[in-house]
């Protein structure tokens, strides 16, 4: 009888959760390599490379891919022929296997996770707990998938009880415009069909465990009506021309999986969950004989992109920026950002929000007057680093704070990534102000930029924290100009009518 002691367990969930921190799956950088060789929109492709260039950078300084370095998902299907040499539960397990990896002071990974979450929403401080999913199967072995998922992937997710006789892809392509890009495409669709709302759920987070293959699917034929929603559905959603990180492009996504289950005859549940360009997962067994060996792939894995600011790219000084120099800003332009910024996410703003709302006086030295604040928390950083991988975070969080602070701080602009809503656009347009993206899923590469880093405010919030960046050549995009134009509607629109064959007409 196979016995599985429980330091070999904990350890290598641990081990687990480091390593796809610092190392894409092979066959995604693969697929993100085949999509930017053929990729013909300038800004999707130099999306695109921003992300591989990041991939192999943290591979090769071994840090994590986004600073979102997610909440844990592990199915585990356990035979029922193994014994456990343990005196913890096997969810006790996992658990301290999450604390060990995302405490690792070599490698810290950012803590997220917040307990009552109605409530006071208090991080609890390790990432703890994870999400698990526990099956007995037969056999003497315990096979085990880890996964780390971002929230701005998971705040994505969409659920419907269609009637029988609707048709699954027309609602799939209605659903993949209202997602805009905080999913941080091109990623993979995950889509769940049947049994009831939450084994759709289930089955939609267990298709993106697999690996990626549609262009093999797509050589053999499909033997199965899964198999033929796959290959309609890539087609389908790729045509949308919504493109990296919403840019407009021809790849919006690398792979589309479909599981399916019976269902009752009255109802068809259907479940649609993304995963972003951090896509995070690995998969190993434990057969009694130790700890799970995990072998990094060989840098030969990532091809040979090197990423540098185009020519046409405009340094810009933050210190002395006004709103006569933002007006002279293009939509879909690449900015070199030099200077410095503050930072702020939800919690910081929900303060600043609490603060003005008391007529009180912000903390002392915080002051957004002719600034940019970037949506970012950052990794803690280790060894010589200034900061850890701080890529942006979903812009649309704050959009109920954005008149706010343009009206009531004196802040000009923004960073963040993906669009921005409706109200959001007008309130930048009526201010003059200006709306920029960094690239989601080049959290590493961003960091790079980042010269000089200190705390101004509300230190107890940890990595939502209000930080003071000093950066040199950061790059980031024009998304929302001081007119209100918006290049993640333009893009699209560009670029589904392009991919259908339709003449655009220039202006």
């Amino acid at each position: 009888m196979t016995r599985i002691r429980q330091d070999d367990f904990i350890g290598s969930i641990a081990d687990a959760l480091q390593y796809i921190s610092i190392y894409h799956p092979p066959d995604f950088v693969q697929a993100m390599h085949q999509a930017y060789l053929r990729e013909e929109s300038p800004a999707a492709r130099d999306a695109i490379a921003q992300i591989l260039v990041n991939s192999r950078m943290c591979a090769e300084g071994k840090r994590p891919v986004c600073q979102d370095t997610g909440i844990v998902v592990v199915f585990l299907k356990i035979g029922m022929d193994v014994q456990w040499d343990a005196t913890l539960s096997v969810a006790e397990m996992v658990n301290a296997g999450v604390h060990r990896a995302y405490t690792d002071t070599d490698n810290p990974l950012r803590a997220s996770i917040v307990s009552d979450p109605d409530g006071a929403r208090r991080n609890t401080g390790d990432n703890t707990p994870a999400v698990i999913h526990t099956e007995l199967v037969p056999g003497d072995r315990v096979e085990v998938i880890v996964a780390a998922k971002g929230g701005g992937s998971e705040n994505k997710a969409r659920f419907a009880i269609l009637n029988p006789s609707e048709d699954l892809v027309e609602w799939v392509l209605g659903q993949l415009p209202t997602m805009g890009a905080g999913w941080c495409p091109p990623g993979i669709l995950g889509i769940g069909i049947g049994g009831t709302a939450e084994k759709a759920m289930l089955l939609a987070k267990e298709a993106l465990m697999d690996p990626i293959d549609i262009q093999v699917l797509r050589e053999r034929g499909p033997a199965n009506r899964a198999e033929q929603l796959r290959l309609e559905l890539y087609d389908k959603v790729n045509a949308l021309g919504i493109g990296a990180q919403g840019l407009g492009g021809l790849t919006t996504v690398l792979d589309v999986k479909v599981k399916d289950y019976p269902t009752h005859a009255a109802s068809k549940p259907v479940a649609l969950i993304p995963n972003c360009a951090a896509t995070r997962h690995v998969h190993f067994t434990l057969d009694g004989s130790g700890p799970a060996r995990l072998d990094p792939p060989t840098l030969e894995t990532w091809p040979q992109i090197a990423w540098e600011a185009g020519a046409n790219s405009r340094r810009v000084q933050l210190d002395g920026l006004t709103k006569a120099d933002i007006a002279t800003w293009q939509p879909g332009e690449t900015l070199l950002l030099n200077g410095r910024i503050l930072t702020g996410r939800d919690a910081a703003h929900k303060r600043i929000a609490d603060l003005l709302g008391r007529r009180e006086p912000l903390p002392d030295g915080l002051d957004f007057h002719g600034r940019l604040i970037y949506y970012v928390g950052p990794v803690d950083p280790v060894r010589d680093e200034i900061v850890g991988p701080a890529g942006p975070t979903t812009a649309t969080r704050m959009d109920k704070f954005t008149d706010m602070m343009l009206e009531q701080t004196g802040l000009i602009g923004m960073i963040g990534k993906a669009e921005r809503g409706p109200a959001a656009i007008e309130t930048i347009r009526r201010h003059g102000a200006a709306y920029l993206i960094a690239t989601g899923g080049a959290a590493y590469l961003v960091s790079k930029a980042i010269r000089a880093a200190r705390v101004v405010a509300f230190p107890e919030l940890g990595m939502e924290a209000v930080y003071e960046f000093e950066v040199v050549d950061m790059p980031v995009t024009v998304a929302v100009d001081a007119r209100g134009q918006s290049v993640h509607q333009t893009g699209p629109a560009l670029w589904r009518a392009r991919i259908a064959g339709i003449p655009v007409v220039a202006g």
